[in-house]
């Protein structure tokens, strides 16, 4: 069986801007810094792990044919939108907005403490769709050395793309119009997960829970296929056809670790 393929994507190579009130690295190209050898894998196209001091944030500004989700790490994280939600995301939440033809949100820094969130955005299968609003909310506790499915295709398995509000357990993935699944661990050290992938494409991330960092990743440290990779750090993922990605845990704290199934 031919081995998955492993492209690291170290910390310090990932985009970078610090404006005092955002500080945020890109995956790929995003805003200011583009980057040719980074644009996008599969439909995925924004991974931007942002920071926002209290009381600061993005002000109102729109989308259309984007996927985005926010994935709350620490602090809390306010949403307002032109469907009229509004709503403050706290640790463990995924908000999914699927802009279609079009929407306005903010996103701002709840309360007297940053927030530390993912910005991920993907592209839709279909254009021109009706906007939609989706929150899921995922514990510590389910995420503990498992893998659990945080956002998926709107048509898979599990997926009620009608909730439009999850929050509790076993309440399924946030519905995408794309074709990915995302899933999200909270690894011990010394302990691996496993996951069978769907499609050829994948890419993980390891979650920069230690602190704002914008030097050589370090931190919990994990091991996906021979490579080693820190807090910030990524990896693009060639997979054979009905293979599993496993992750390992080899440093000596929790690691939180986001990895995308691209089809």
């Amino acid at each position: 069986m031919s081995e998955i393929k492993v492209v690291p994507r170290f910390s310090q190579d990932r985009g970078h801007a610090d404006h005092d009130w955002l500080k945020t690295f890109h995956t790929f190209s995003f805003a200011m810094y583009q980057d040719f050898n980074h644009e996008k894998y599969g439909s995925l196209r924004v991974i931007n792990e942002d920071r926002v001091a209290a009381r600061t944030g993005f002000g109102t500004h729109s989308h259309r044919e984007f996927e985005i989700f926010s994935y709350v790490v620490e602090g809390e994280l306010e949403h307002k939108d032109s469907m009229g939600n509004i709503e403050v995301l706290k640790r463990g939440d995924v908000q999914l907005t699927s802009a279609g033809t079009g929407i306005s949100h903010s996103e701002k820094a709840h309360g007297n403490n940053p927030v530390h969130f993912l910005q991920i955005w993907s592209l839709p299968s279909v254009s021109r769709l009706q906007p939609k609003y989706f929150t899921r909310h995922f514990s510590n506790e389910e995420k503990r050395d498992a893998w659990v499915r945080v956002v998926a295709n709107a048509n898979a398995e599990g997926v009620q793309k009608d909730l439009r509000e999850g929050s509790k357990q076993g309440e399924g993935p946030a519905p995408v119009q794309s074709p990915l699944t995302m899933y999200a661990t909270l690894l011990n050290p010394g302990k691996r997960v496993s996951q069978g992938m769907k499609g050829l494409k994948g890419y993980v991330h390891v979650v920069m829970r230690s602190g704002y960092n914008e030097g050589p990743a370090d931190g919990a440290t994990i091991r996906v296929s021979g490579q080693t990779l820190r807090e910030g750090d990524g990896a693009y993922l060639q997979v054979p056809s009905d293979s599993d990605v496993v992750v390992e845990n080899v440093g000596d704290r929790v690691a939180e670790v986001i990895l995308f199934d691209i089809e």
